[in-house]
């Protein structure tokens, strides 16, 4: 079981930076054994995947539309994982959601546990 609560998101201005992050609570397996995956969802569209990382931090992919821009991180110390987003543009704008499972994925689905989400708004 893992609790998923994230935070850091708000609203900032096109070409500004945001730092989100995902503080998860686990029992019974050792959160180094998660990975994690944010995902974001726009008013009106799916939800949609932006970055994962795996339980050890060695493997880390990113959706094309933030590669570059985005940059996700954790620490397994401190049980919390990050997402850097640089360069924000209005498209940015949605809800961003911190999730954990025992593998790293592109798909919502793989993920078990989820946190409420945060919410991001980039203003042009």
């Amino acid at each position: 079981q893992v609790q998923v609560v994230e935070s850091g998101g708000g609203l900032v201005q096109a070409g500004g930076s945001l730092r989100l992050s995902c503080a998860c609570a686990a029992s019974g397996r050792t959160f180094s054994r998660y990975a994690a995956g944010w995902f974001r969802q726009a008013p009106g569209k799916e939800r949609e995947f932006v970055a994962a990382i795996s339980g050890t931090g060695g493997s880390i992919v990113y959706a094309d539309s933030v590669k570059g821009r985005f940059t996700i991180s954790r620490d397994n110390a401190k049980n919390t994982v990050y997402l850097q987003m640089t360069t924000l543009k209005p498209d940015d704008t949605a809800d961003y959601y911190c999730a954990a499972g025992i593998a790293i994925a592109t798909v919502p689905h793989v993920y078990m546990y989820w946190g409420q989400g945060t919410r991001v708004t980039v203003s042009s």
